[in-house]
């Protein structure tokens, strides 16, 4: 990064916390690292502090009066971070460290909680809650008591804040409010250009094509009703072995929920997610925007690439699309997902993973995976093994789930998510 002109109150950008992650790690000083993203040496120094991530010590340590030794002296001083040590990975000493994707990430949550609150003193709220709540008790409407009373807030401030919860009073007191049925979920809008900066298929051609690499994860999303219950597909492109995360609606929050799920199943059975899938390849749907809930481990350290194909370009993940029809077999367009549950979708997948391919010379995208990966990896992503003569590509699995062949080795407890 080149040095920055000095720009006071700006917010720092994700950019500038890369670029202090990096400093850090080489042992730039405070102000060092100042001049490079444009800021005063304090609010680095106020940045590192504020946005530590902590990891606790591995092993009890004592001195000879029998004082515990929870860190290092040399946190104490500048950096006040492990980042640049030599030793970080042999010491037990609890540790400190930053990321700048973690550290992004919380201050964006800080960034949106801020401007969610109420633009009221606390006692201006009370009286108004109390005004509201005094009047309901009448029986009275809404709209009557805010043209009868001076509360404070519009009416539509006062629904935002009863469905909030922050009112004293419920939505069953509220005699329309129990009538309506919660609006429809709509598709979200696509992924912002700025998370798709190093992200475009020209960026996947050009590092697959240089990284020598010859299988890749595609991710789409089927869907069923709309505004319902929809599948979040991936499929590895070398076996076309595919499984489904079932998602509650078409939201960046949901799947990123999903894919957390996935990795702390994964890192349970001591797997990492970035082993699996090194590299992802999706389309533009809002559901995909949380870029670092897909790339991100746990301390918000990068372990996948996410790339994204060209707008309305389907064909440039033609693998997953194709699989896709093997869904339908089973699922026609048009069927609704709101009564499917987790284990619906494993037991599909189950017997589209088992149907022998002509491309794989009569093996299944089961026998390839299960080899590759093993049987413990195929059960963790949901799917079983279904002998050859008993599975079923059509319509008719849906009318077994009542009672499932006893051969599919099928534990909802493995999978469940």
């Amino acid at each position: 990064m080149t040095d920055y002109k000095l720009q006071r109150d700006k917010h720092l950008t994700l950019e500038a916390r890369e670029e202090i992650q990096r400093c850090l790690e080489v042992g730039v000083s405070f102000k060092d690292i100042a001049r490079r993203v444009g800021k005063s040496a304090t609010t680095i120094s106020r940045e590192v502090k504020k946005r530590l991530v902590v990891k606790e010590a591995s092993v009890k340590h004592t001195k000879i009066d029998g004082t515990p030794i929870k860190t290092c002296p040399e946190l104490l001083k500048p950096p006040f971070v492990c980042n640049p040590c030599a030793k970080k990975n042999r010491c037990s000493l609890q540790k400190q460290f930053y990321y700048a994707r973690a550290a992004h990430r919380e201050y964006e949550t800080i960034l949106v909680e801020s401007r969610e609150g109420i633009p009221l003193n606390h006692q201006e709220f009370y009286d108004g809650d109390a005004i509201i709540a005094k009047g309901m008790k009448k029986g009275q409407r809404l709209y009557h008591i805010l043209q009868t009373e001076d509360v404070g807030f519009s009416m539509s401030s006062a629904y935002r804040y009863l469905h909030k919860d922050y009112l004293s009073v419920h939505k069953l007191d509220f005699p329309r409010v129990v009538k309506f049925k919660a609006r429809k979920q709509y598709r979200e809008p696509g992924v912002p250009k700025a998370a798709k900066v190093g992200r475009t298929y020209d960026d996947f051609q050009a590092y697959i094509e240089g990284a020598q690499i010859s299988q890749w994860v595609e991710m789409d999303t089927v869907i069923g009703r709309v505004g319902g219950k929809a599948i979040m597909t991936f499929n590895f492109t070398r076996d076309n072995f595919m499984f489904g995360l079932l998602i509650d609606n078409m939201t960046a929050a949901e799947t990123a929920e999903k894919i957390r799920a996935l990795k702390e199943r994964l890192s349970a059975a001591e797997l990492r997610f970035g082993d699996i899938f090194p590299v992802l390849l999706t389309d533009n749907g809002g559901e995909f925007a949380n870029v670092a809930a897909f790339t991100d481990d746990a301390d918000g350290v990068p372990e996948t690439k996410l790339y994204f194909c060209d707008p309305y370009r389907s064909s440039q993940k033609p693998k997953v699309e194709k699989n896709h029809t093997m869904f339908r077999d089973i699922v026609p367009k048009g069927e609704s997902f709101d009564h499917f549950s987790q284990d619906t979708v494993n037991l599909i997948f189950s017997h589209v993973n088992g149907v022998k391919r002509k491309v794989f010379n009569g093996k299944s995208p089961y026998d390839l995976f299960s080899y590759l990966y093993g049987d413990n990896v195929t059960t963790l992503l949901g799917v079983s093994f279904v002998p050859a003569d008993e599975v079923i590509q059509s319509p008719k699995l849906l009318r077994t789930l009542k009672a499932p062949p006893a051969s599919i080795r099928h534990s909802s407890a493995d999978v469940r998510s």
